[in-house]
C-alpha cells in the first residue's frame, strides 16, 4: 500500500484511502501519469537490449531478462520521481519538453537496480519486494539447469554481473535524453557524483558492520547522508535542476541552495524511517525479514542511539550474539526499551520541517512545491 500510495501522490493523483493518510497535505492534480511513462522508457529500452544480446549468445538474453525482471519487479521509483520535479520547478509547468528528458529520469531506476543487486549481495539478503533476491534467484536457475560448481556462488557472481550490467545501461539510457552537449555534461557531472557518494556511503555501511565499537550516531548520520539522502533525494533533485539547463547563476542558484536544505533533511528522515523499518517494519508490508539490521550488527543511528541511552543492563542484553528469530525481537524489544525509537521520530520530524523550511524559499511555482511538500511526508512516514 504504502509504494502504492507514493506513486499516486507522484502523479498527482487521489491516494487509496488509508487510516495513516489524514495528515498528508493534498497534492495538485498533473496531465504527466509519470510513474506510468518512467515504467515504458524503461521497457522499451530494455527490449531493443535483450534483442541485442539474445543476437550474442541465447544464454545472454537469459541473463539480461533476469536483469529485466529486477528493474520491472517494482519499487517506489522515487530517484525518478524526485528528479522529474527537480526538472519541473526549473524548467516550468508546461510538460512539452518532457520527453527530451524521460531517458535521463529512468537511467536513475537502472542506477537503482544496480545499487540493490549488489547491496543484496553485500548483506546475503535473501529477498527483496517480497521476491528472491537476485543472487538467489540464480542460484536457484543454477540447480534447475543441474549445472557443476557451487549455486551459491554461481548466484553472487552472476548477481554483481546484472548490477554492472545495469550500471552500463544506465550510462547509455542518459546518453539518449536529448538535452544537448553542454547539458548533458553537466547533467553527467552531478550524475557521476550522486554514484560516488553511494559507493563511499555504501562502504562506509559495510564498514560499520565489522567495527560497530568505532561508531557513533553521528558516524552513522554520515552514512545516511552519502549512502541514502544523496543518493535518493538531494542529487536526483540537482540532476532533475541541471537537466532543465538554466546554467549555474541567478534563479538556478536558488532553486538548488533550496534543494539542498529540501533534500538533505528529507533523505536523512528518508534513511532514518528505513532504519526503524529495518527492525519494526512489517514482513509482509516492508517485502523483507524484519530484524535484519539487528542480526547483521548493522550501525544505525537507530542502534547507535539505543546504546548511548541504554542502562547498562540493557546495553548487556544488546551485546548478546543473536541467533535465533526469538533473540531478534528481544532485542528489538530492548531497543524499544531504551526510548530510542521515540527519539528517531523526532529526529525524522525535525528533519522534515527543516526541509520543508528550504523549500518555502525556493523560486519554484506553487504546483512544484506542493508537490515536493506530499513526497517529503509521503517519503518519510511510510511502512516499506
Amino acid at each position: 500500500m504504502a509504494n502504492d500510495t507514493l506513486a499516486l501522490h507522484a502523479l498527482g493523483m487521489p491516494p487509496v484511502p488509508h487510516q495513516d493518510q489524514s495528515h498528508e497535505p493534498p497534492v495538485p492534480a498533473m496531465p504527466l501519469n509519470l510513474i506510468e511513462t518512467v515504467e515504458g522508457t524503461l521497457a522499451d529500452f530494455l527490449a531493443r537490449e535483450i534483442a541485442a544480446l539474445d543476437e550474442m549468445d541465447p544464454a545472454l538474453g537469459g541473463f539480461a531478462r533476469t536483469a529485466r525482471d529486477c528493474v520491472l519487479a517494482g519499487g517506489k521509483r522515487l530517484r525518478p520521481t524526485f528528479a522529474y520535479w527537480g526538472w519541473r520547478g526549473a524548467a516550468g509547468p508546461s510538460e512539452r519538453r518532457v520527453g527530451a528528458v524521460l531517458p535521463a529520469f529512468a537511467a536513475l531506476e537502472l542506477l537503482h537496480t544496480f545499487a540493490l543487486v549488489h547491496d543484496d549481495v553485500m548483506d546475503g539478503s535473501d529477498t527483496r519486494r517480497g521476491h528472491p533476491t537476485a543472487h538467489r534467484l540464480l542460484e536457484a536457475q543454477h540447480v534447475a539447469a543441474g549445472r557443476r560448481g557451487s549455486p551459491a556462488r554461481f548466484g553472487e557472481a552472476a548477481a554483481v554481473l546484472i548490477g554492472d550490467l545495469c550500471l552500463v545501461w544506465a550510462d547509455r539510457l542518459l546518453g539518449a535524453a536529448d538535452v544537448g552537449d553542454a547539458v548533458l555534461l553537466d547533467t553527467r557531472r552531478c550524475y557521476d557524483q550522486m554514484r560516488i557518494e553511494t559507493i563511499a556511503g555504501q562502504y562506509l555501511d559495510i564498514l560499520g558492520e565489522s567495527e560497530p565499537g568505532s561508531w557513533s550516531v553521528a558516524r552513522a548520520l554520515r552514512v545516511a547522508r552519502h549512502k541514502t539522502a544523496a543518493y535518493t533525494v538531494l542529487r536526483p533533485l540537482h540532476f532533475g535542476l541541471t537537466l532543465a539547463g538554466l546554467g549555474p547563476a541567478g534563479r538556478s542558484r536558488a532553486i538548488k541552495d533550496a534543494y539542498t536544505g529540501y533534500g538533505l533533511g528529507v533523505g536523512e528522515a528518508f534513511q532514518l524511517r528505513d532504519d526503524l523499518l529495518g527492525v519494526y517494519g512489517e514482513p509482509a508490508v516492508t517485502g523483507k525479514p524484519a530484524g535484519d539490521d539487528l542480526l547483521a550488527g548493522k550501525p544505525t543511528a537507530l542502534l547507535m542511539l539505543a546504546r548511548e541511552m541504554a542502562t547498562s543492563a540493557q546495553l548487556a542484553e544488546l551485546d548478546r550474539e543473536l541467533r535465533t528469530e526469538s533473540d531478534v525481537a528481544h532485542a528489538a524489544r530492548v531497543v524499544a526499551e531504551t526510548g530510542a525509537p521515540e527519539r528517531v521520530e523526532k529526529m525524522i520530524e525535525e528533519r522534515v520541517a527543516a526541509g520543508l523550511q528550504a523549500l518555502r524559499r525556493a523560486p519554484i511555482d506553487e504546483a512544484t512545491r506542493d508537490m515536493l511538500t506530499g513526497l517529503a511526508v509521503t517519503a518519510t512516514q511510510r511502512q516499506a
